[in-house]
């Protein structure tokens, strides 16, 4: 039986009084029976059908556009027209021709119910919008941020009601946003003093009608003189060496304005330990490193505001995710127990303080939510990837990595989910490469050997020509060839591997020196030269073996607790896992064989997973459920780790013969042989002194 809207309808000429009437509303499908002559907008929140508004049915903000559907609707047994609508007001009208009203769209807060409709609200004017989590994904995310704006006309004080105004514009609250509320009564609406300080000054400068900012239905954050429409957060990723930040609308969800910078906490060291380091051995040390990245935070989110001519002091919310050491350093946590064992977090749970907390200058009533922490190395930005990627709702054994100078692994699926991290080093990023550098313009990033003649075509940042094209030259004129960043190193060494430059324990063919002069003898060591400045060293490939060394370490070494043999998906998240091809990351053996249709870069995923938790308190509730369930593994003390880790050291790897990357790609010929004297096998090995075979390939 459908719901009657027990409204009373206004009087009207264009209604009849004591008739009933069927509405169905799209895309939600939610229908209800309202009487004639009842508001549309009304009539929505009562069947449970959420039309955004700010102004509380005045037709000042335009939020609550609809349009009528027209025609016969069979299956749900009603005729739908625009003339089942009341005529358009003065209001709505005037609203119309000053502003933005698509043609025959109204205003919900105008219009009265005359007959049968069908009404589609569209994405724009939905409170709880479907927002989508990935292009790829089909699961939605119900933007509902925990910050929302009321306008309302607050009653003036009366010499025989003497009441304070706090209480009056708790009362407004409560009767013109009752479905925003989630107090029963206004004696339970609390403020901050920030806010008690201005709001007599301030009701009165705005002639009683003022914009709240409401937080999570309970509380007052802010009260600004008439109608305010904007309201902004931020989203924030806290890399090591990079920081982003995205400022979105917390109405619509939508992405305002982005920036990037390099974390200024890179000069007191390249890697995590350093900084930790540097915070244990100089007294004011980390006190210098919160600073520079509270500071860095501050230009990052005025960078990005000054882009989009935004305001900051329209931002209300911020969400903040990064690896544990960041995440202590940004609150002004001394790091130092995360330097060693057992790598203590203070806290690991989510975490909310106002932004003058951390040192930003914003809105005084700005607060900042920072995810929960997985392990003493997997930190709140691991979080965000698995709230972004959603492994824990899938029934596929995903592999998620988020590769940096500690690479962050999670495994599992909907029944289970294991975490670890892996101390990869800088080399992936460019670090310890004597021709490395971050991706930036200029950079070499795409590699191809030809296996015959063993010369190198390439690409650089900044420039759509390989290096053998005519329009290379001019083209790179202005940026130069100034390094080989990340994704460049993988690709070269797998090419170098695929054309027998280098052989699968990662040495270099010092006898084809004699056959290209793109490898020359330097010492002992037999380097190969991709341009005159630029070179990959036979120290190049031994840190490129140890950081993807340990990286497969880690995720077999969970893949091994949770007893599976292959995964379903592997996701590549991070700045470099964007850029990095999966098929040559697979060469190498960064990643476990795995059909390479499923091997995806996923993007920044705990920045996605920032914005789903600024943006969502249903995303909060989510993943602060979901990492408690998460199972931490500590490969520091698992034996099986390093047993791993020498195995791994070969190309794409020692015993594992890779059969769905060989099914795709011409491997060169290995023969799969165990030489790795384990713990458990030492016993017997130095009993027969015999080497075990395992497979040819």
């Amino acid at each position: 039986m459908l719901p009657v809207v027990a409204l009373r309808a206004k009087k009207s000429k264009d209604v009849t009084q004591g008739k009933h009437c069927k509405i169905i509303f799209t895309p939600s499908g939610r229908q209800g029976v309202v009487e004639v002559g009842v508001n549309l907008l009304q009539a929505a929140r009562q069947i449970g059908v959420d039309i955004d508004s700010v102004c509380g049915g005045r037709a000042m903000c335009g939020r609550c556009q609809i349009d009528v559907a027209e025609g016969v609707f069979d299956k749900h047994g009603v005729s739908s027209s625009p003339a089942h609508l009341s005529k358009p007001t003065i209001t709505e009208t005037r609203y119309a021709d000053k502003r933005n009203l698509v043609q025959g769209r109204r205003l919900a807060c105008q219009c009265e119910v005359v007959d049968d409709l069908v009404i589609d609200v569209p994405a724009a004017s939905q409170m709880h919008q479907q927002l989508i989590r990935k292009a790829a994904d089909n699961r939605h995310v119900e933007v509902n941020p925990p910050s929302r704006l009321c306008f309302i006309e607050v009653r003036e004080p009366d010499m025989h009601e003497p009441s304070g105004d706090l209480r009056r514009l708790a009362e407004a609250l409560m009767e013109q946003w009752p479905e925003r509320m989630s107090v029963s009564s206004s004696a339970d609406v609390t403020a901050d003093l920030s806010v008690l300080k201005q709001v007599q000054a301030t009701l009165r400068k705005a002639n009683w009608q003022v914009t709240v900012v409401l937080r999570d239905g309970t509380h007052i954050a802010a009260v600004m003189p008439g109608l305010k429409t904007q309201i902004l957060g931020v989203a924030i990723d806290i890399g090591s060496t990079t920081m982003s930040a995205q400022i979105c609308d917390m109405n619509s969800g939508e992405i305002l304005a982005v920036s990037g910078m390099m974390n200024p906490q890179i000069r007191f060291g390249e890697d995590l330990m350093s900084r930790v380091s540097y915070g244990f051995m100089n007294k004011e040390g980390a006190d210098e490193l919160t600073k520079a990245v509270q500071d860095g935070l501050q230009q990052l989110i005025a960078t990005a505001a000054v882009k989009q001519n935004l305001d900051v002091q329209d931002i209300f919310e911020i969400v903040l995710v990064g690896n544990p050491v960041m995440h202590h350093l940004v609150l002004g946590i001394d790091p130092v127990e995360l330097g060693g064992a057992p790598f203590a977090l203070t806290f690991d749970t989510a975490f909310n303080c106002a932004a003058h907390e951390i040192g930003l200058d914003l809105n005084v009533a700005t607060r900042v939510y920072v995810l929960p922490c997985i392990a003493g190395h997997v930190g709140a930005d691991a979080a965000g990837a698995v709230l972004a990627e959603a492994p824990h709702i899938s029934e596929a054994m995903t592999l998620l990595i988020d590769v940096g100078t500690n690479a962050e692994i999670i495994l599992g699926n909907r029944h289970h989910l294991m975490a670890a991290s892996s101390p990869t080093g800088p080399a992936f990023e460019g670090a310890q490469i004597s021709a490395g550098q971050r991706a930036a313009v200029g950079a070499i990033e795409r590699v191809r050997i030809n296996p015959n003649s063993y010369e190198p075509r390439f690409k650089v940042i900044g420039s759509d020509y390989w290096s053998d094209s005519l329009e290379f030259q001019e083209d790179v004129k202005k940026t130069g060839i100034t390094g080989i960043c990340g994704s460049g190193i993988i690709e070269i060494l797998a090419e170098m591997y695929l054309s027998g430059i280098i052989s699968e324990d990662g040495v270099i063919n010092g006898e084809l020196s004699s056959k290209t002069k793109r490898i020359e003898k330097t010492g002992r060591t037999f380097p190969y030269r991709v341009t005159n400045q630029i070179a990959i060293t036979q120290t190049d490939v031994r840190a490129i073996q140890l950081a993807k060394a340990a990286l497969y370490a880690g995720f077999r070494l969970l893949m091994d607790k949770m007893g599976v043999k292959k995964v379903d998906k592997i996701m590549l998240a991070g700045a470099f896992g964007t850029h990095i091809d999966p098929k040559y990351a697979m060469i190498l053996g960064m990643v476990p064989d795995c059909a390479l249709d499923n091997v995806i870069a996923a993007g920044n995923s705990a920045g996605a997973g920032a914005r789903m938790a600024l943006l969502s308190l249903t995303a909060r509730a989510e993943i602060e459920k979901t990492v408690r369930h998460i199972e931490k593994i500590e490969t520091a003390i698992e034996p099986s780790f390093q047993d791993h880790f020498v195995r791994a050291m070969a190309f794409p790897h020692k015993t594992d013969p890779y059969l769905l990357l060989g099914a795709e790609i011409k491997l060169p010929p290995r023969e799969l042989i165990d030489n790795t004297v384990s713990a458990s096998s030492h016993t017997e090995r130095k009993r027969t002194g015999r080497r075990t075979r395992i497979n040819k390939t």
